[in-house]
């Protein structure tokens, strides 16, 4: 791999990514392709920062509308991504990746408390931090941890990982005759409602014009080469 095109990139991953054909839970086959792409990475020399999704175990906003409480719904979805953290870590670890799992919520016996000087320091010293459990705060999802935590540690762009290449018009297992966008505006998506990151998370990043870039996540090498600066997937930035 030549020289990274990007220095320092938070990436996003939806929980159900970690579920691979199985719809649920965590595929360790999944798991351990994407911990040999990060291992890539790492090796050339990006530092690497990631945020989880736990919908491959639970789903807040889904049991709210089943008549859950919200709060207590989104604490245990914040849960979930704790595990998928682990669950990452341990197969980074694994491949002799250092890896720190840093939680919204406190959990000291396996997790450190999140500390923005000490992310930062942890990705100078070339190794990945996982940010579990959300921003800790009902009501806000996994995308909007995964840009605001892009914000606070300086990345320069968010790498939202899916199960498809890129930002299309409609779903396109659905609807072939579904338009992929190669470059969007954060306002075209707001506009459009096209499932990029929800409206916060979009917001947030338009207000400090930090580009997201989504991309299959499935596809092996495929961080390496968006890292290295190839145009796959969709961009999303300003005018």
């Amino acid at each position: 791999m030549g020289k990274p095109f990007y220095k320092r990139v938070m990436l996003k991953l939806s929980g159900e990514a970690l579920a691979g054909e199985q719809g649920y839970g965590i595929d360790p086959q999944i798991i351990t392709t994407i911990a040999t792409q990060v291992k890539e990475v790492v090796a050339s020399r990006t530092q690497l920062a990631l945020v989880i999704g736990g919908g491959n175990i639970f789903r807040g906003l889904a049991a709210s509308s089943k008549g859950m409480d919200r709060a207590s719904a989104d604490y245990m979805g914040m849960l979930a991504t704790m595990i998928n953290s682990l669950a990452l870590q341990d197969a980074l670890e694994h491949l002799g990746v250092d890896t720190r799992v840093q939680s919204a919520i406190a959990m000291q016996e396996v997790a450190e408390p999140y500390i923005r000087r000490r992310a930062i320091r942890h990705l100078e010293k070339g190794r990945v931090v996982i940010f579990g459990a959300g921003t800790g705060n009902p009501y806000f999802t996994t995308d909007t941890a995964a840009s605001l935590r892009a914000m606070e540690i300086g990345a320069e762009v968010i790498l939202k990982g899916t199960k498809v290449d890129g930002v299309y018009s409609a779903d396109p297992k659905k609807d072939p005759t579904a338009v992929k966008f190669s470059r969007l505006t954060y306002l075209e998506v707001l506009k459009k409602g096209l499932q990029v990151m929800d409206a916060t998370a979009t917001s947030l990043c338009m207000d400090n014009n930090l580009p997201i870039i989504v991309f299959d996540i499935t596809t092996n090498g495929n961080i390496k080469r968006v890292i290295s600066g190839e145009e796959i997937g969709t961009i999303v930035k300003g005018e």
